[in-house]
């Protein structure tokens, strides 16, 4: 979800930039920086970034530098000297020592004075073409990180099946190191018990520390990180729930681990699955 992208264009008025600048955010967020004048094209900006991206924290900065040789015609709004005005006299009804406001100061306040070579309906058309370009910009870098992104999920993918792989002959050898041991202190102890206690003692520690459930869901969760890899599109959020039930089988895995290399397995696991969660916050 990280990227930047800018664009600019030269009109007859002047030059405008877009500047867009994405981080990770569990939602679509859109913050614009644009001339005030500008300002009623916020609303076509958000739509337009929102037709293009799902996640992200998106930062906007708009510009417009005027052609210092085009003509310009300086209007005072009157509606909002108007305003100005009533406020003003209202201030003064209250301190009658305060000093009226200078032309200059009416001027240069926010609103009042209105540039004709900067108008929202003017340069709509313009600026929205240029969010254009930076947004398919924006989507090209993002697009090449994630296929680094991906290339990186899939190794860890290979990494965890390998190891899920490895697993799979801990159990019967654990539980062949616990019937061995059994048998070994009956004989220590001289004691005779039946075949049928013997058996029944094997069997509540092989179900105690049976994980070939976990393994096959770890197997699964795999097989279905690497389709949702495959289809593409925004998965972002799809792939965060599958690296926690990937930790959540590594856990119990851990858990139920009688064995030094199960316990391991279980830790090298939740190693690769954490550097898979952080990436794929990167992840739309």
């Amino acid at each position: 979800m990280t990227g930047f992208a800018a664009s600019a264009h030269e009109s007859a008025r002047g030059s405008i930039g877009v500047e867009l600048k994405t981080v990770n955010h569990r939602y679509l967020e859109f913050q614009t920086r644009i001339p005030e004048e500008l300002r009623p094209l916020e609303p076509a900006m958000r739509e337009a970034v929102a037709a293009r991206l799902t996640r992200g924290k998106v930062d906007c900065r708009v510009t417009f530098t005027p052609i210092s040789t085009a003509a310009r015609s300086l209007v005072p709004d009157a509606e909002a000297m108007k305003a100005l005005h009533a406020a003003s006299d209202q201030v003064r009804n209250g301190f009658p020592e305060a000093r009226p406001l200078s032309v200059s100061e009416i001027l240069h306040w926010p609103g009042v004075l209105a540039d004709e070579t900067l108008s929202a309906d003017t340069l709509k058309e313009e600026v929205l073409a240029v969010l254009d370009r930076a947004i398919a910009d924006l989507d090209q870098t993002r697009m090449r990180e994630g296929a680094k992104l991906e290339a990186v999920l899939r190794e860890r993918l290979g990494s965890m099946q390998q190891l899920v792989k490895e697993a799979q002959p801990l159990v019967p050898a654990a539980i062949k190191a616990f019937q061995d041991k059994l048998a070994s202190k009956i004989a220590e102890a001289a004691a005779a018990p039946s075949d049928e206690r013997v058996n029944q003692e094997i069997v509540l520690y092989a179900a105690r520390i049976d994980v070939d459930e976990e393994l096959q869901r770890l197997v699964t969760h795999i097989g279905e990180f690497r389709r949702v890899l495959d289809k593409g599109g925004a998965c972002g959020k799809r792939l965060d729930f599958l690296c926690q039930e990937l930790n959540r089988e590594a856990n119990t895995l851990g858990s139920k681990s009688v064995a030094n290399e199960m316990t391991r397995t279980s830790v090298e696991l939740k190693v690769l699955i954490e550097q898979m969660r952080e990436q794929v916050q990167n992840i739309e």
